[in-house]
């Protein structure tokens, strides 16, 4: 992972489980944008701000690859941190724990575009890409 982390902790509900309470793999993509979500609002723009500009920023590729499982009640550290920032997509990656004891579940990245609300893709806004390369742990 790169210097400049975010990190986020969120205990795993009942509701995140399959019968065994074991955490359903897909939920991870949602702790993923529970932590990208407030990466972006503490060190950038929340996407409510970057949506009242006219812009979404959807995934356009994810990957994730499982090391061990979350159960209910674990206590999630996720570590976000923003790798690249290009003209019209930025990368994110994630690394998932589990809080008790350290343990690596999960690491992962995602990739959004900017796009306008009719869906075309755009430039990012240039104080929203300042911003985003201030944050970025590669160099322009």
């Amino acid at each position: 992972m790169h210097a400049l982390l975010h990190c986020h902790r969120c205990r795993v509900i009942y509701g995140d489980t399959d019968s065994g309470g074991v955490v359903y793999y897909a939920n991870y993509l949602r702790y993923f944008e529970a932590a990208r979500t407030e990466f972006m609002r503490d060190r950038a723009l929340s996407y409510k701000e970057i949506e009242g500009q006219g812009l979404i920023m959807p995934v356009v590729e994810c990957h994730v690859r499982y090391k061990a499982s979350a159960r209910y009640d674990d206590l999630l550290l996720i570590e976000t941190s923003l790798v690249e920032v290009k003209s019209r997509t930025c990368r994110f990656e994630y690394r998932i724990m589990r809080e008790q004891d350290g343990k690596m579940l999960a690491q992962g990245y995602t990739t959004h575009a900017i796009v306008d609300l009719n869906g075309r893709l755009t430039k990012f806004p240039e104080g929203l890409f300042a911003a985003l390369q201030k944050q970025s742990s590669c160099p322009p």
